[in-house]
């Protein structure tokens, strides 16, 4: 079944008594997300609260488990929860190299024009927009798709940046100079004066969702991707206030502007390292000119920060299981020997791990570097290089790398400290390197690294030794070690095995 909207994608997970829905009436301040976040640390069922003030919310509907993070992804887009990660990723990067182009619809058929507003009878504040930390400067929509028109084309970016609602009519919106939206913004529209058309389409169905994380490449139509992903074509309709395309099948669509050299407060925010740390900025400012929503619209959020170390979140899942496969087709066909980008689950934003087969250190710098300057990349601190036979969605496997292979004296790389592209929301990173707030874009640069953790010239020394190998296995398993789990040798004796 093609999975063709929220409510579709919601409906597969309530068939697999994997939704849990909550009858009582929910608040929106700290309740919804505290629930969420209860959910999320304990692998629980996905949380849909049914009467907020209401209306509906649904608490990280896409976070998958700490071991299998792509579980719920791969539901999403019409594939077995219980897909082994190999045969995921493989699928994942056939279907993005196979978009469908999508297709208008007429406002009749869109389910997002059930309920249309515009000008006075706009109210954000209608819709329970929840507070989701304690510490957090207002109430967010940070599960969407931001729809944004290139001034001087026919592109249209979807992207994934967080709205902080202020009253009924106006939000700012985290923009941050380096990545493709904002970019649109500060060095096209507000250069010129202009205000930037915009779109936020809220609950839109997975494909789309995934899409707008993923590092499509400038230029290149994210909603055909999308189709790819779903294996048929993106529904889209007119917004009724811009000349905008969006996905027909959204819980919600807000219609407006971001205005030129307008800003309003943004944040603090309890940020993906799961800490509440600032400061509060000023950001771009959205005036809305349309809201249009489904009948009881189903509103998603992300709690983010859970996603650090111990559990998942939307954000955290999704970034492994759409960004891992998407950044492999990418680095693949710029022409780079890799044979998977993987984020490091725990850590999904800061640290990734690259499989390959081609070990020369020249070769790995210059991927390094054409990673580290590449916009989907400002988040990333951090390079792990292993040997292709290096399975790198184990962590263990990593470690093991790491601790046999990467010389802390000659593999260890950094770039030249304050000379590489950084969004500004690192714990460790200093006043300055955040950037100037009372300019609202952050042009704060920072040292990247990278580890080189293959074998390299240990390959001599790893060259296996037969009579060695079965040496120290009968040492071991005298020992009282289990032959099944000794990683050099196999159970009959016969040789070495990984």
């Amino acid at each position: 079944m093609t999975v063709d909207t929220l409510r579709d994608y919601l409906r597969t997970l309530d068939g697999e008594d994997d939704l849990v829905r909550l009858d009582d009436p929910i608040s929106w301040n700290l309740e919804a997300s505290a629930v969420t976040m209860l959910a999320n640390e304990r692998d629980g069922a996905v949380p849909l609260f049914e009467d907020v003030d209401g209306a509906r919310l649904v608490g990280d509907p896409y976070r998958g488990t700490q071991r299998r993070p792509w579980d719920r992804i791969a539901l999403g887009i019409d594939l077995p929860r219980d897909v082994p990660r190999e045969e995921f990723y493989e699928e994942t990067i056939s279907r993005l190299q196979r978009p469908h182009e999508p297709v208008t619809v007429s406002p009749a058929d869109a389910p997002c024009k059930e309920v249309r507003y515009t000008g006075a009878d706009v109210d954000l504040l209608e819709f329970p927009w929840p507070y989701i930390h304690a510490g957090d400067g207002g109430r967010y929509s940070n599960l969407h798709t931001l729809v944004v028109p290139d001034r001087d084309s026919e592109w249209i970016d979807w992207s994934y940046h967080r709205a902080m609602i202020h009253d009924d009519e106006t939000a700012s919106v985290l923009l941050l100079a380096g990545e493709q939206a904002p970019n649109l913004y500060y060095y096209e529209y507000e250069r010129e004066d202009e205000p930037m058309p915009v779109a936020i389409a809220v609950g839109v169905e997975p494909a789309v969702q995934y899409t707008s994380v993923m590092w499509i490449p400038t230029g290149r139509s994210e909603a055909a991707f999308a189709g790819g992903l779903k294996g048929a074509p993106i529904e889209l309709v007119a917004c009724e206030t811009n000349d905008l395309l969006v996905p027909a099948t959204a819980e919600l669509v807000i219609e407006g502007e971001v205005l030129p050299n307008v800003r309003r407060d943004e944040g603090p925010f309890g940020d993906y390292f799961g800490y509440m740390h600032g400061p509060r900025r000023s950001m771009p400012t959205l005036r809305v000119t349309g809201i249009t929503h489904r009948e009881d619209p189903i509103i998603p959020f992300c709690v983010e920060g859970t996603g650090v170390g111990y559990t998942e979140n939307s954000t955290s899942s999704m970034e492994v299981g759409c960004v891992g496969p998407d950044a492999t087709l990418g680095l693949q066909a710029g022409g780079f020997e890799i044979e998977q980008c993987v984020p490091w689950q725990s850590t999904p934003r800061s640290v990734y791990v690259i499989s390959t087969a081609n070990t020369d250190p020249g070769y790995l710098h210059e991927l390094a570097n054409f990673i580290f300057t590449t916009w989907g990349m400002l988040h990333v601190d951090f390079f792990v290089f292993v040997d292709a036979d290096i399975d790198p969605f184990d962590q263990r496997e990593v470690l093991e790398a790491l601790v046999l292979h990467a010389d802390p004296d000659s593999d260890f790389h950094q770039f030249g400290v304050e000379t590489m592209p950084k969004v500004p929301l690192n714990i460790y990173q200093t006043p300055s390197e955040k950037g100037n707030v009372q300019t609202g874009t952050s042009k704060a640069k920072t040292a990247k690294a990278y580890i080189d953790a293959t074998r390299g010239d240990d390959a001599l020394d790893d060259d296996p030794d037969d009579d060695l190998h079965e040496w120290a296995r009968s040492v071991l398993v005298d020992a009282g070690a289990d032959p099944d789990t000794i990683p050099f040798a196999d159970s009959t004796g016969g040789g070495r095995s990984r």
